[in-house]
């Protein structure tokens, strides 16, 4: 056996389970750490700016790409109550996530020492697990157990927190003898899917929602197979959006309060069976469980046992990992199909087709200042298949999910439960790293966007390049659309006169110095007819400079963005299309 540092067993752990990919800020609590990656010279560390940016970009890691697992390390006290953000992200859409801190001496811990906080109590309601390790021996278990658990069941973030002495001790380790635990994830027997699959072609007119899980056990080829089995509309939640492509016939919209298709909360009011794989039926999702429910059965398949019935009863739940389950319904589709025992559902699916070539949303219009529809109408015409979209919240978010495609997994990155203002600009960071030479577009409102704006240095450091959209209509814009019910509006306006930047118009921050600033590249556009060159532009000094480029979008300052609090009530505050030129961008041609 070789003696050595405990952090440098801790680091060997990190190569050997596929964890390399570092992003965090060095401090005098956990320079060892940082000495033991030194030496090691395997995990790749890119500097932020700050500690919740660093998180943040390591969830964008994570999420990035199939067995990812970002690492967040950072120094003691503040650093890890600066993660809790982070984590917290991680924890509400299962993303696993590694966070690493520093921490006082053991025999300091009780007494007030400088930057030493418990953590662990801080961190544990919102990770899979949280520990400060105080015996040097527990390090490589420690680790080991964490990565066990971040990839096990509904995958989650984990923090392991390491006092100075505890780093510094040696132990006896051995690298070469170490193995991952083996991972855990219940699977759905043969009996449990026969009757999932019973009831399904029991219905007329039934729907696969596909959430999240999906994605997490990159299975999204089977729900697609099996959706082409059955013949049966899909659809997807916010975070399962792109588990099947939007050109796909049998992608049916999403279905909501905010971030869903017209045509998509029409589909689901008009099935009568619904099978949720990997979903956790957020209230955004649902919005009142009784219009939700009314006229339909359910079946929930799940990967955590306690989700199922947890915000409703279905008529059938099953525990099992999501790539499991579809496996196990794809087997019994094919051979029912072999038998001609599956129901004809074309009937159905072109009753669903109808409304997505008829239920839509105008895009094109022409009013200066811009209103944020046409942008995305823009987006669609600029970016092809392959681009990934970063957002987090917002009426830019919400508007994007209506508006914007997505054409696989994997390819709307999205903090869903969470939704922390600042997250988009540090995840997209981690996402370009974890899909290097891949095209990665993020979407802000101007808030979100200011939050945590310093990490845009980080990318021009590391060159990190990717498209910052940023739709500035100089509002916290959802806040104020939500207190239209209060008849007020109250502490929302970002707006004012800035004084080294008149050209902003009233608009207040000039987005584009700041981001020139931090060593970015900006453009700023004013008029609908300009926004086609802007993107192009945009892309050419992304490829010339490899550093983030920002492309600003000076909006109408009050824009209403479809909404409503129940499925079959959404508001709709504009004028829908008509025609085809009104949504020219739209996935089907309006049918005139």
């Amino acid at each position: 056996m070789t003696k050595m540092r405990t952090v440098d067993a801790a680091v060997a752990i990190l190569a050997k389970e596929g964890a390399i990919e570092a992003f965090g800020l060095p401090g005098a609590a956990i320079n060892p750490f940082y000495s033991a990656m030194r030496s090691h010279g395997g995990i790749r560390h890119t500097l932020a700016r700050h500690v919740e940016g660093a998180s943040h970009m390591a969830d964008g890691y994570s999420r990035a790409a199939d067995g990812n697992i970002g690492i967040c390390i950072g120094t003691s006290g503040p650093a890890g109550t600066d993660m809790i953000t982070g984590l917290y992200a991680a924890w509400a859409d299962s993303i696993p996530m590694l966070c690493i801190t520093g921490q006082a001496p053991v025999a300091k811990l009780h007494k007030e020492d400088f930057q030493a906080v418990d953590i662990e109590s801080i961190a544990k309601p919102v990770t899979k697990m949280a520990m400060t390790i105080l015996e040097p021996g527990q390090v490589p278990g420690a680790f080991q157990k964490a990565f066990q658990l971040m990839r096990s069941g509904r995958p989650g973030p984990v923090l392991l927190d390491l006092p100075f002495d505890v780093q510094m001790a040696e132990i006896e380790f051995d690298i070469d003898a170490y193995e991952p635990i083996a991972v855990e994830k219940p699977k759905a027997s043969r009996k449990q899917l026969e009757k999932a699959l019973d009831m399904l072609t029991a219905a007329e007119r039934p729907l696969i929602v596909a959430g999240g899980g999906i994605i997490n056990a990159g299975a999204s080829a089977q729900l697609v197979e099996l959706a082409e089995l059955l013949n049966v509309p899909v659809i997807p939640t916010l975070m399962g959006w792109g588990t099947i492509p939007d050109d796909h016939v049998l992608m049916a919209g999403m279905v909501g309060l905010q971030t869903s298709h017209r045509y998509g909360n029409e589909t689901m009011l008009a099935s009568d069976f619904v099978i949720g794989i990997g979903n956790r039926w957020a209230n955004r999702h649902t919005g009142g469980l009784d219009t939700y429910t009314a006229g339909r059965r359910f079946v929930h398949i799940d990967i955590e046992p306690t989700q199922i019935g947890r915000v409703f009863s279905p008529d059938f739940g099953i525990a099992s990992d999501a790539g499991a389950a579809l496996d196990g319904l794809i087997e019994l589709a094919r051979e029912r199909q072999a038998a001609k025992s599956l129901p004809d559902y074309s009937a159905w699916v072109s009753e669903c087709i109808a409304r997505k070539g008829s239920l839509q949303r105008k895009t094109h219009f022409e009013n200066v200042p811009i209103k944020p529809q046409r942008v995305y109408e823009e987006m669609n015409k600029a970016f092809g298949k392959d681009t990934t979209y970063v957002s987090t919240i917002g009426l830019s978010q919400i508007a994007g999910a209506q508006l914007l495609h997505v054409f696989g997994p994997r390819k709307w990155i999205n903090a869903g439960q969470a939704g922390p203002l600042g997250w988009t600009a540090p995840a997209a960071l981690g996402v370009v790293r974890g899909k290097p030479d891949e095209t990665v577009v993020a979407l802000s409102g101007d808030y979100d966007f200011q939050f945590m704006i310093e990490e845009l240095a980080v990318g021009a450091q590391f060159n990190l390049p990717y498209i910052h959209v940023v739709v500035n209509n100089s509002y916290l814009g959802l806040i104020r659309q939500s207190q239209r019910g209060f008849n007020m509006e109250q502490n929302v306006s970002l707006a004012f006169e800035n004084i080294n930047s008149p050209e902003t118009n009233g608009y207040g921050v000039d987005h584009v110095k700041v981001a020139e600033g931090l060593g970015c590249k900006a453009i700023r556009v004013e008029n609908p007819s300009d926004l086609p060159a802007a993107f192009d532009k945009a892309k050419a000094l992304m490829d010339e400079f490899k550093v983030p480029v920002v492309v600003e979008v000076i909006l109408e300052k009050v824009t209403n963005i479809s909404m409503g609090v129940e499925i079959n009530g959404v508001n709709e505050f504009e004028e829908l299309a008509e025609r085809g030129e009104d949504a020219p961008t739209a996935i089907i041609a309006l049918l005139d």
